[in-house]
């Protein structure tokens, strides 16, 4: 795990010397490896590399980079793990095509491959997670690469006359042709998501490399192309399509095929020359984890779960149950409001672009825990996206099933009726009706209900559940909301099923843009490296191969993942309701943080910033302090816009 960055340089806009900008830009993301740096310039001076090492596999300075491959003819800079790379050199040994090996990092063995194979068929045999930038010398040509789920970032555009990239964006801004520019269009995208799919980025020019992605900038003329090429070398999309439901074993088969498939993820993943542990919530994904890792080790597993005294946020009481009947050396941290709140001044640096899904907190204390301990940790991640473990995803279902038998028409008619009452006069319609006392049923959520009856596909309804502003560009000046997978007509999901439609989605949008990203920055912020072997693309692959049945079963989400689970801990320390990993915002935001967020809400400051139509903002804030709706997420995420661009971005 480390942090990449670089540019070139079509024609030279600036005084400065290059191999200062290029350690400017090192220093910037020092945090995604600290134990060793360095930079290269080729012999015009207008391509340059920056590295940031976070030494994982081979210690040594046999590992160091940039790298050179031994011909002279590429040079690398990466960021990840490769982890069939042993395999990867024994096919080229038994080719004749493996070089003298100088040492046993994965960084040699890419370069190795790419002499013998070329980039994109020694992508494709990659298992791993990565980004990369490869110069090749000969064809003069630039090469950026993104692993498959989009488990590492990527960042790159044209400023002015300079091509930029880093695996953040401090690296980016660290270079003098840099301008900080807000695409307003995608402040949209987060105002709606809390997140901003890729590829777009909050900087006017600047984009995300899609994951499973090579982009190539080549030279032509004496002079390079404005827009890069990019292609795709492996598609989760083009894999829901090939893969479904091909499968024709029964349930003890594909149970047993699966078992195999993540042990063997699992053991590749704990490949790692330094002490390596588990993030452990208790839920089926990161148990499983554990518990194969603890299957294949000698050793106890060291586990790391973040605990809160407020019951309905905690969990770690069911992750040390789990622990203890694993076997793990497991530590807990039980943090209070105070501790977590301490993590908000540093959001706006760690996260680099406006980013508000609050459990960024959490994340980020679980992975400063662990860093005390390990410079690895493996996480569940992926499970929920791939094995149908969101009950959204049949409450949703369900809904377009009902929604569906009655007109458009019909369905505008009854939600113009549903908001011509307030959200506070239908909690007290069902406040006192009985038959309404054992359902969470709120006026707030009737309303985000009659906001999405409209919808026409599964697709728009999906969105609009997840939506936290329904028309962000009502609240956002001067702002045009960009086309994404869920509204541009950019997908083929014929012949999937509704749940597998929105599956999908996330794994295309929610999956690398929210929960990877948030995973990413929070631990890399630590300089703690973070994998997840559920997303190994084999896995993925045979995930979508499997029907739906062996998905959801009965009352049981993630049924199959269940199966192979209780062969290692007991069903009654699984079996429970899925909580999340969140913090209290709507009571911070009544309580201690009201001051705080009193502040970046003002109307006059709103209005001299000039990004936010006050009006919206300022109604739900009263209506939240009044506690008659909880509006906790769309107003975070305003204020952690309104944080991050006031700490000078």
């Amino acid at each position: 795990m480390c942090g990449i960055a670089g540019f070139l340089e079509s024609q030279r806009s600036h005084s400065q010397d290059p191999s200062s900008v290029l350690k400017n830009m090192g220093k910037a993301i020092n945090h995604r490896g600290p134990d060793d740096s360095d930079v290269w310039l080729n012999k015009s001076s207008k391509v340059g590399f920056a590295h940031q090492r976070l030494s994982i596999v081979d210690l040594t300075p046999a590992g160091h980079q940039p790298m050179r491959s031994h011909s002279g003819r590429y040079t690398l800079v990466y960021n990840g793990e490769i982890f069939n790379h042993l395999k990867l050199r024994s096919a080229l040994e038994k080719k004749g095509q493996a070089p003298v090996w100088k040492g046993h990092s994965d960084t040699e063995t890419l370069l190795a491959g790419i002499e013998s194979w070329g980039l994109a068929k020694t992508l494709q045999k990659c298992i791993g997670m990565f980004a990369l930038a490869l110069w090749d010398e000969q064809l003069q040509s630039l090469s950026l690469a993104r692993d498959r789920m989009g488990e590492k970032p990527l960042y790159y555009g044209w400023q002015e006359n300079t091509f930029l990239f880093g695996s953040e964006l401090k690296a980016l801004k660290a270079h003098p042709a840099f301008k900080s520019e807000i695409d307003r269009d995608a402040l949209c995208l987060f105002m709606r998501h809390s997140y901003i799919p890729a590829p777009d980025s909050i900087y006017q020019g600047i984009n995300k490399l899609m994951p499973g992605c090579l982009l190539t900038l080549p030279f032509e003329s004496r002079q390079y192309q404005g827009k890069p090429h990019i292609e795709s070398y492996w598609s989760v999309a083009d894999t829901a399509q090939q893969c479904a439901h091909p499968f024709e074993g029964n349930r003890e088969e594909a149970t047993i095929q699966l078992e195999s498939l993540l042990m063997d993820a699992v053991g590749q993943q704990m490949m790692a020359d330094v002490p390596l542990g588990a993030f452990l919530s208790g839920g089926v994904d990161s148990s499983l984890v554990v518990a194969l890792m603890q299957a294949q080790s000698s050793r106890p597993i060291q586990t790391f779960t973040i605990g809160f005294h407020d019951e309905r946020y905690n969990e770690a009481h069911y992750a040390k149950d789990v622990a203890h009947h694993l076997g793990t050396e497991h530590s807990e941290l039980y943090v209070t409001p105070e501790d977590s709140m301490e993590v908000i001044p540093k959001l706006p640096h760690l996260f680099d672009e406006p980013f508000a899904d609050p459990s960024q907190i959490p994340t980020f204390l679980v992975s400063q825990l662990a860093q005390q301990d390990v410079k690895v940790a493996l996480s569940g991640d992926g499970g929920d996206e791939l094995f149908a473990g969101y009950h959204r995803y049949q409450f949703t279902a369900n809904t377009w099933n009902k929604l569906a038998h009655f007109p458009q028409p019909a369905r505008q008619f009854i939600a113009k009726n549903i908001t011509r009452i307030s959200p506070a006069g239908w909690n007290k319609v069902l406040n006192i009706l009985p038959s309404f006392g054992h359902l969470s049923v709120t006026g707030d959520r009737l309303h985000k209900g009659a906001g999405v009856m409209s919808s026409t596909s599964i697709e728009g309804l999906s969105l609009g559940v997840a939506s936290l502003w329904q028309a962000p560009s009502d609240v956002v000046i001067n702002a045009t909301e960009p086309a994404t997978f869920y509204t541009g007509n950019l997908l083929n999901m014929d012949g999937l099923n509704n749940i597998e439609r929105m599956m999908l989605l996330d794994l295309l949008v929610y999956l690398p843009d929210d929960i990877l990203c948030k995973v990413d920055r929070a631990a890399m912020g630590v300089s703690l490296e973070t994998r997840a072997p559920l997303l190994d693309h084999r896995v993925v692959e045979f995930a979508w191969q499997l029907p739906m049945e062996y998905k959801i079963h009965g009352d049981d989400s993630k049924w199959i993942l269940r199966q192979i689970l209780q062969k290692h801990v007991p069903r009654t320390l699984i079996d429970r309701p899925k909580m999340g990993f969140c913090v209290p915002i709507d009571q911070w935001l009544r309580g201690p943080l009201r001051d705080w967020a009193e502040d970046l809400l003002d109307e006059t400051r709103l209005q001299q910033d000039g990004y936010f139509k006050p009006a919206p903002i300022r109604k739900r804030w009263k209506e939240h302090l009044s506690g008659n709706n909880n509006w906790q997420l769309s107003l975070w995420n305003v204020l952690m816009f309104n944080t991050w661009i006031r700490e000078g971005n």
